[in-house]
């Protein structure tokens, strides 16, 4: 029963799509209407608003951490790993939006950080490692993602490397149009505003 708790829990938070909420109430309209139509940070950054998209980012990985968190103190461990895979669902897949949403993430690094943070610290580094050296966000992601299961483990547990290599693959998974785009070189850089 708490496993079918966090996960509801989890979904609901993860499934609010605070890129949309901020773009809209900043006046910019939808989101999805622009550059690659995803509701994450990048896609909000491609309106040029910095603020919103940092707001985006951090209120992304905050609900995937806080019903990681949340659920972990509440529950144990397992209940954490659950509603943070789940509120990455959610995100990727919200009720409120007919189930396409964004990419996950952020949403992603924010589970990891609160679940263990060296998994989380190390995703976020290779992530900023890989962006500074290609300025490619969605390459960054995969090589992240990649290297998540990894980390876990190297110093987590086999719970959360398995809960590490769900969420790689379903954020690969929804990446597939990206991988395209890389192989044909084609993917845009950081900082352009559209997407072809």
């Amino acid at each position: 029963m708490a496993l079918i708790v966090a996960a509801v829990f989890g979904y609901l938070l993860g499934s609010v799509p605070f890129g949309l909420l901020f773009t809209r109430l900043a006046g910019l309209g939808d989101i999805r209407s622009i550059g690659s139509g995803n509701i994450g940070a990048t896609n909000v950054l491609r309106t040029g608003r910095k603020g919103l998209a940092f707001c985006t980012l951090v209120f992304d990985g905050g609900k995937g951490a806080f019903a990681a968190g949340i659920a972990t103190w509440m529950a144990g461990t397992d209940a954490g790993l659950v509603a943070g895979a789940v509120a990455v669902i959610g995100h990727n897949f919200p009720v409120w939006l007919s189930f396409k949403g964004g990419k996950g993430v952020a949403t992603t690094l924010g589970v990891f950080l609160i679940t263990s943070w060296p998994v989380g610290v190390g995703a976020c580094l290779t992530w900023l490692v890989i962006a500074f050296l290609f300025r490619i966000s969605s390459l960054a992601a995969l090589v992240a993602l990649a290297l998540s299961p990894v980390y876990a483990l190297i110093f987590a547990t086999p719970a959360h490397a398995l809960a590490a290599l769900i969420l790689a693959v379903l954020g690969i998974a929804r990446h597939h149009t990206n991988i395209r785009r890389l192989l044909r070189g084609e993917e845009p850089r950081i900082g352009k505003k559209k997407e072809s």
